[in-house]
């Protein structure tokens, strides 16, 4: 065993080696450039959130040394992020007396880890199909638009509060629709230099200025004393403290919190798994979806063992990462230690950063990715689908995160059963001079004389099995010719379930009684493996031809 263990060692540390000769300096740029990103963030999304800024930075150390351990991706930046932040916002609200907003996100980011962890084991990576384009678009253009709005009574010093719309609009008008002059003044400020940044600086440069504005803000405010001015400020942040403890065990907490969870470790998946994938094709490498379950699972567990909040893959500090060069999801490891440097040594000074710079932070970097252009080609190629994305917009709007979801993905499943509730069948013809058949409705094709060419264009499932006769008995009753059989050109179908064999085992019994047969043609082999396993032998008194031209010519010669 020795001597074949020695190759194996001798393989890791020259891989290791040349790691560190081509790998190590890209991905300690990365980690660099990203941590100076991360750090306002952090503390903006925790903010947006309703926690205490810390929790943001906690939740940028020990999962990203997590996802780096189990994940897939080499450049997908985990972390707070801005629609999490919002639904665990809405989330937080009517907490059981006694338990702080901090201790709820700890339950929060467990549940969210151990669902995405049981979701790993059961190999649900199929979750992310719930949640359709049309609902994915819609509802990141809702919350887009949800969190802009409740970060501009903080930009302006207002003390009104809200997420949805109607109680925005309560609390404003409760208020007095009062404002801070000075507060405002360094929002708006802030939101003028990090547009002209986007606007005139080369991007390498612009990446920089989130971080030189925090600086230069917290200079100022202590400059100005901006607390005895009523400038709201962050205030002093409690020293580095990662030490583990599991977080509350209350039932009636967790149970409350379950369904905010679930819908959560959703988002969270499948945003991340559409980040990574993007990604992953510019690169020409393959991302992993078991792997990024497992990856996003251990670092919520992470987050709610070192008094974090639930985080997932967030899509501008994956660009960065992507654009500086990462090479492994050791970038992520480097990121969490800058991080930690951070923490130690800006702790003081973040202390007098105003409130309303980090909610311009916010406000900047969510609509800045705001695109109204889907919804154009929505409506263009299909309206049902853009009524859906816009309906989905209003509710994060104007109700709530949890509703707009889950009425989204009733609504894309909706749509699904509207198309296939009747199963498309085309009444097809020979093309002159070939054995194809195509549609007589977009081709010049010829009819053979007293026989029917049909062609199912989807499976029979019970979503659609049930109006096969009605759809072939309506094509029967155009015909002006008589008709002695049909042949269904089956080559479409891929699959069909037990409501489709009965819908099958119908139609061959309706045509029957009235003096018709029914032939099948060019059915694939799993499908008709099934149909034997069922002894359909004993019904079907028609015949499977190899090809469509072969049943409608043997028809031929029966006439």
């Amino acid at each position: 065993m020795k001597p074949a263990s020695k190759p194996w060692i001798t393989q890791r540390l020259l891989t290791l080696k040349a790691y560190r000769r081509d790998g190590m300096r890209s991905d300690l740029l990365a980690g660099l450039l990203v941590s100076v990103l991360l750090i306002p963030q952090s503390l903006a999304y925790a903010m947006l959130a309703g926690l205490p800024p810390q929790i943001g930075l906690y939740a940028s150390l020990l999962p990203l040394l997590a996802y780096a351990v189990w994940g897939s991706s080499p450049v997908l930046g985990i972390g707070p992020v801005a629609v999490l932040a919002l639904m665990i916002a809405q989330a937080l609200g009517g907490l059981p007396p006694g338990v702080s907003p901090s201790e709820a996100a700890l339950v929060l980011a467990a549940e969210v880890g151990l669902i995405l962890l049981l979701a790993s084991a059961l190999r649900l990576d199929a979750l992310a199909s719930l949640l359709s384009v049309p609902v994915l678009h819609g509802f990141e253009t809702g919350a887009t638009l949800t969190i802009a709005m409740s970060q501009l009574p903080v930009l302006l010093g207002s003390p009104a509060q809200g997420f949805e719309l109607p109680g925005l609009w309560a609390s404003m008008q409760a208020t007095g629709f009062a404002w801070h002059g000075l507060s405002a003044g360094f929002g708006l400020l802030a939101c003028a230099t990090l547009l002209a940044g986007r606007r005139w600086l080369p991007p390498g440069s612009a990446r920089l200025v989130p971080m030189a504005l925090l600086l230069a803000a917290m200079g100022l405010a202590w400059a100005i004393d901006g607390l005895s001015r009523g400038v709201a400020l962050v205030g002093t942040l409690p020293p580095l403290d990662l030490h583990l403890s599991l977080p509350r065990l209350n039932g009636e907490l967790w149970w409350q919190l379950a369904p905010s969870a679930l819908l959560i470790a959703l988002i969270a998946y499948v945003s991340s798994l559409v980040v990574a994938e993007a990604l992953a094709r510019r690169r020409s490498e393959k991302v992993q979806a078991g792997a990024e379950l497992r990856g996003l699972a251990a670092a919520n567990l992470c987050a709610a063992l070192s008094g974090g909040m639930p985080v997932a893959g967030s899509f501008s500090r994956s660009v960065l990462l992507h654009e500086a060069g990462s090479r492994s999801r050791a970038s992520g490891v480097f990121v969490a230690l800058f991080m930690g440097l951070a923490m130690l040594l800006l702790a003081g000074p973040l202390a007098w950063l105003p409130k309303s710079v980090l909610a311009a932070t916010i406000l900047v970097a969510v609509l800045s990715g705001l695109k109204f252009q889907p919804f154009v080609e929505a409506w263009r190629y299909a309206r049902p689908e853009a009524l859906l994305m816009a309906g989905v917009s209003a509710i994060v709007l104007c109700w709530s995160v949890t509703a707009a979801l889950a009425l989204g993905v009733l609504g894309s499943i909706a749509l699904l059963l509207q198309r296939t509730a009747q199963p498309h069948v085309a009444l097809i013809g020979r093309v002159p001079g070939t054995e194809h058949y195509r549609n007589v409705g977009r081709h010049a094709v010829e009819c053979q004389p007293g026989v029917l060419g049909l062609r199912i264009d989807e499976s029979l499932l019970f979503t659609n099995a049930r109006s096969l006769s009605d759809v072939v008995q309506g094509l029967l009753n155009q015909e002006r010719q008589e008709v002695h059989r049909v042949v269904l050109l089956m080559s479409p179908v891929n699959s069909i379930d037990f409501s489709g064999l009965e819908a099958l085992r119908e139609l061959h019994a309706h045509l029957k009684r009235q003096g018709l047969r029914l032939d099948l043609s060019e059915v694939k082999g799993p499908v008709l493996d099934r149909l034997r396993a069922a002894d359909w032998q004993q019904w079907f008194e028609g015949q499977v031809f190899l090809s469509h031209h072969q049943g409608m010519v043997a028809g031929e010669a029966q006439a």
